[in-house]
Formats: structure tokens, sequence, C-alpha cells
């Protein structure tokens, strides 16, 4: 692949992207310490993003072609779900391990595209979910449990929001023929509606609380979501378009050091040795899924 200045600004774009995803626990965390829960955060913060993207694309035109493509609403369910497992785990958990049980994604990539796109895995895919299922038992095994089991709320969001994201990436590709627009309405829109969704569930079960009056105290962080998430996406299609995918996937997998380094520093994790172990094999199935064998720049 020729460096050229195109080269250099589309992986740029991805590096930003990946280091907003790993720091964006520190603005959830913050928020959650002045009342508001990550469930809520995360409705208003895409909410309003959604409406910037509304107003700036145009929302009625874009809405005519989920009638042509309704799988567009499985994607506002799967990057909902996503989103609210994600943001939820890494604000009342341990970053790293968050971080690293997410990253299981290529690895329920391997059963998902065998799922809903019809590809039945190779050897290879079938050595890299062996690999990541193997750091996931030595992530989740502790002495004192007999067997490997989540051992938290974070670890169950961790788990699902990495599930989640496979399945988003995979319908990803199987619509790849509609607008790029609607793509883009039906992710943000699945964080704002199913973070909505779920934190009224959860308040009517009791699960989430709900906690603090709106505050002014909110507003930077807020404005630090939206104004990174926004540019972040706007990054990432930039990169995405220019680079080959397995390039861009080798790219992004630089969050977890984004994340694994800003929570260490700033007190949110701490370095145990399984994790290190497990972690390095989940992420050496995550590094093979994008320049294994078939890959070719």
């Amino acid at each position: 692949m020729a460096h050229t200045p195109h080269t250099r600004l589309a992986v740029a774009g991805l590096l930003f992207n990946a280091l907003v995803w790993g720091i964006c626990w520190w603005p959830f965390k913050q928020l959650e310490s002045l009342g508001l829960h990550p469930l809520w955060a995360t409705a208003l913060v895409y909410g309003l993003v959604l409406v910037v993207i509304a107003l700036g694309m145009g929302l009625r035109g874009n809405l005519v072609s989920w009638r042509q493509h309704p799988g567009l609403w499985l994607l506002l369910i799967a990057s909902g779900l996503t989103n609210i497992g994600f943001n939820w785990a890494v604000t009342v958990g341990d970053v790293v391990r968050v971080v690293l049980l997410f990253y299981l994604m290529p690895a329920w990539s391997v059963l998902v595209a065998w799922w809903i796109l019809g590809e039945k895995p190779t050897g290879m895919a079938l050595l890299r979910l062996a690999l990541a299922l193997a750091g996931l038992f030595i992530v989740l095994k502790t002495p004192e449990t007999p067997w490997p089991v989540p051992e938290s709320l974070a670890d169950v969001l961790a788990l699902i929001s990495g599930l989640t994201f496979a399945i988003t990436n995979a319908l990803l590709l199987k619509l790849k023929d509609a607008p790029s627009a609607s793509r883009t309405l039906a992710m943000f829109g699945g964080g704002a509606l199913m973070g909505t969704v779920a934190a009224l569930l959860g308040l009517a079960t009791g699960v989430v609380q709900a906690g603090a009056a709106p505050s002014w105290a909110w507003l930077p962080f807020v404005a630090l979501l939206c104004t990174s998430f926004l540019f972040g996406n706007l990054a990432l299609q930039y990169g995405a378009a220019r680079l080959a995918a397995h390039t861009t996937s080798l790219v992004m997998l630089s969050e977890v050091l984004f994340a694994s380094v800003s929570s260490v520093i700033l007190g949110a994790s701490s370095w145990e040795g399984r994790t290190l172990v497990g972690g390095s094999l989940i992420l050496l199935a995550a590094v093979l899924a994008v320049v294994g064998p078939g890959h070719r720049d």
C-alpha cells in the first residue's frame, strides 16, 4: 500500500476515531458522578447528534429508502445495543477488561457471518475463534470460581455489546447497497432510541435510578461527547472509504491501547496477570482476523 498523503490522512482519521472510543469512558464516568446514568447519557448524546445529522442530511428523504431496505431497522437495533452496552460497561466496570471482552468481536464475527451472510468458517477462522475463546476463558476464570463466568454487570454488557457489534458489521456489509446517509441515521438513531428505551425499562424495573435533575455541569461533558462522536464518525467514514477493510480493522485495534493507557493513568483500571495473558490471546485473534491469509494491501 503506497503511503500517499491521502493514505496518511485516512490512517490519521481512523486513529482519531479509535482515540474517541478509547477515551469516551472518561466523560461518561464524569456524567455518572454528576447523577446522569450512562443509559440516559447515551440517549441524550446520540439524540443531539441525530438532530444535527438529520438537519444536515434531510431526514424525510433518507427515511424513504428504509422501505426498500428494511434491514436498516435491524441495524438500528444492533447498533443501539452495541452503544448502550459498551457505554454502560466502560462507565461501571474496569475499562481495560471491558475493552478486551468487547474485542472478542472478531471471534463472534466468525459465527455471525455464518448465520447472517452464509459464510462457512475456514480453518483459520476456527483457529481465531479458539484463540479468542481461550483468551476469554483466562480473563474470566478466577481462583474463586470453578468456571469462567462473568463477574459483573460490566462483563456481561461488554460481551453482549461485542456480539452486537459483530452483528452490526455483518449488517453493514449486507446493507452495502443502502444509501450511506440512511446507514448513518440508523446507527445514531439506534443509540438515541435504544438508549431511551433501555433507560425507561431500567427505570421501571429499578435497575436504573432517575438520577439528579439536569445540571449545567453536564454541558461540557455532553458537548465533548457529541462533538467527539460526530467528528469521529466522519473520520471513520473518510478513512474506511480510502483504505482496505483489513487495514481499517488493524488501525482500529489501537482503541485498546488508548483505552488501556488512559484508564491505567487515570486510575480506572489495573493490570492483572490473567488479564494480560487472556487479553493477548484475544488481541492475537483480532490481528489474525485482519492480517491472516487472504488479506492483501
